[in-house]
């Protein structure tokens, strides 16, 4: 990608920014992929973030609709507000494997509830080298669980 469709991703999560009424710094990079690394810092964090990043993955897709529709093809855009994705993502590594021990030591399934797609992919690839257990996704929607269970 360009220098210049770079800058336009930037002026496009800095013209959301400005609708939504936060100030805040933005810089953005391209991965190995060609997918688009956008790093807000801002004094409002909380805000852009939302209960368990809600508004942020609102906010991901939101900007990866207007860059897609800018650009004339559809574009992978990442957003992290400071550094919760890392946070969040560790977060979720330590629940997995406490989630998959307390499975070992009940000898049944354990459920994990309440977590985004992006948040049970994360799970699912952190105990794919553990073959003490086996993961699943099962329901629908909102519904939807992410089961441990002991093999």
């Amino acid at each position: 990608m360009t220098d210049e469709t770079q800058k336009m991703v930037q002026e496009s999560t800095e013209d959301l920014l400005k609708q939504l009424g936060v100030s805040g710094t933005v810089s953005v990079d391209t991965d190995e992929t060609g997918a688009f690394r956008v790093h807000i810092e801002t004094e409002e964090t909380g805000l852009l973030i939302g209960f368990h990043g809600r508004t942020l993955e609102s906010f991901q897709i939101i900007l990866g609709i207007l860059v897609s529709k800018k650009l004339g093809t559809w574009v992978r855009v990442y957003v992290n507000v400071g550094d919760y994705r890392e946070k969040r993502e560790e977060a979720l590594m330590i629940m997995a494997q406490r989630a998959a021990d307390r499975a070992l030591a009940m000898g049944r399934p354990v459920e994990l509830a309440h977590l985004s797609p992006s948040e049970r992919r994360i799970i699912h690839l952190t105990l794919s080298g553990d073959e003490r257990v086996a993961t699943e996704s099962q329901g629908e929607g909102n519904d939807r669980v992410l089961v441990i269970t002991p093999k």
